[in-house]
């Protein structure tokens, strides 16, 4: 394989011998993938980042679960199997549960779409690692230094796997800044890449990622069947697409054939890819964009008079921890009103959160009390997760949440 040398781990992982209290120990049972520091009771003394951690019952000595321990989390182990089975941890491990997470992508693999999430972190028994593919460039990112012993089977499988030509490695902000490895991020690791952003479809429609420099690996996947469901919502309609990053609604909906599209991004680097990327497909349509705050601009819109027939607010997640749920709930509920009056008779508003912290129902009871408070019938047509491939398998995993809202009049 032709895999650059500096993938190449110097550790020899160890084995762990590990008891956590029973709270802990319930959690493993069940099978959610994080053990807590504080729900350790007995460890080796000389644990390292990327050990396997073994973990035993309390009283019968039985091995309940296995990880890979993380000197640098508060998760300080990250669970890869519970123990249903007994496992070998290698190279063949690695593959086969590659091998499950393609199988569960390929009834989205049968549409007219090459790009997708092959790994979806915990969801998928690798925690703090993702894997796009886009055509035929993979994107793998790293999150966590627990992979670092086992990633250059792990790279061997997902190229092999998803018959990827290339494969660049993105780095998260801790791993660009530890010195326990070689990798750079954004490097090409196998194969060659003619050009940073990479041409990929998505449900028959063009967009672009730059894979070197871009969000995340370049581009938000999830939001892939809410973005074909608003392009269908959007044939000779006029569309509003708020906090429209690179433009995935604004550029479904042109391709759909809306009469105008307005993309609105604090980003204008934003709003260039997004006209970029509408440009890759065929449209008649109005494509206009507008640069600036969202919560200010929506505003100066309502006072000119503006109205769309589709609405579609996706902001970033506006509650990373804790302490900001009650600002975030308060930001959702200002996005709500204003879709309200920007949306035009009988049109749709289509409200969108990806902040982890606040739970599908909070938001969605949210959304319906605002617009309840307003003067206008409406009903709820739909509530939508995450596409198929961002599979979710325990709570903390399930962050997205999008709520569709007709009104009546």
């Amino acid at each position: 394989m032709l895999f650059l040398d500096k993938i190449k781990s110097n550790y020899n992982p160890k084995r762990l011998a590990i008891k956590l209290n029973a709270k802990g120990e319930q959690f493993v049972v069940k099978g959610h993938p994080w053990v807590f520091s504080n729900s350790i009771v007995k460890i080796n003394d000389d644990a390292k980042t990327g050990d396997l951690a073994i973990i035993f019952s309390k009283n019968k000595n039985k091995v309940v679960g296995l990880g890979l321990y993380d000197a640098e989390s508060p998760i300080r182990i990250k669970m890869i199997h519970n123990a249903e089975t007994k496992v070998d941890i290698n190279a063949d491990f690695f593959h086969h549960k590659i091998e499950l997470a393609f199988e569960k992508r390929s009834e989205l693999l049968q549409t007219n779409t090459n790009s997708y999430r092959l790994l979806f972190g915990e969801n998928d028994g690798f925690p703090g690692l993702i894997a796009d593919v886009y055509a035929t460039v993979l994107v793998v990112k790293l999150y966590s230094e627990i992979w670092l012993p086992y990633l250059e089977s792990i790279l061997e499988s997902l190229q092999k796997i998803s018959k990827a030509e290339t494969v660049v490695m993105r780095l998260s902000r801790s791993l660009q800044n530890s010195h326990k490895h070689n990798l750079e991020d954004g490097k090409v690791i196998f194969g060659t890449l003619k050009n940073e952003v990479v041409q990929f479809v998505e449900h028959g429609v063009n967009f672009s990622a730059n894979v070197i420099k871009g969000h995340k690996t370049g581009y938000f996947l999830d939001h892939r069947a809410n973005r074909k469901r608003v392009g269908e919502l959007s044939k000779e309609k006029s569309v509003l697409d708020v906090f429209s990053y690179a433009g995935g609604f604004s550029v479904h909906a042109l391709a759909n054939g809306a009469t105008e599209v307005t993309s609105l991004d604090i980003s204008k680097q934003a709003l260039d890819m997004a006209r970029e990327n509408g440009k890759l497909n065929d449209y008649i349509g109005k494509h206009k964009t507008i640069s600036g705050d969202a919560f200010a601009e929506m505003k100066a819109l309502i006072d000119k008079g503006k109205t769309y027939d589709v609405v579609v607010i996706d902001p970033p997640s506006f509650a990373k921890q804790q302490s900001e749920i009650d600002l975030a709930k308060k930001k959702y509920a200002q996005l709500a009103a204003l879709g309200e009056k920007l949306t035009s008779e009988k049109g749709m508003l289509v409200l969108a959160s990806c902040s982890s912290r606040i739970l599908a129902q909070s938001f969605f009871d949210l959304n319906s009390r605002v617009l309840n408070s307003q003067s206008r019938l409406f009903e709820t047509v739909l509530k939508t997760k995450h596409d198929s491939d961002h599979p979710i398998t325990f709570p903390e995993g399930a962050y997205l949440k999008c709520g569709y809202y007709r009104f009546l009049e």
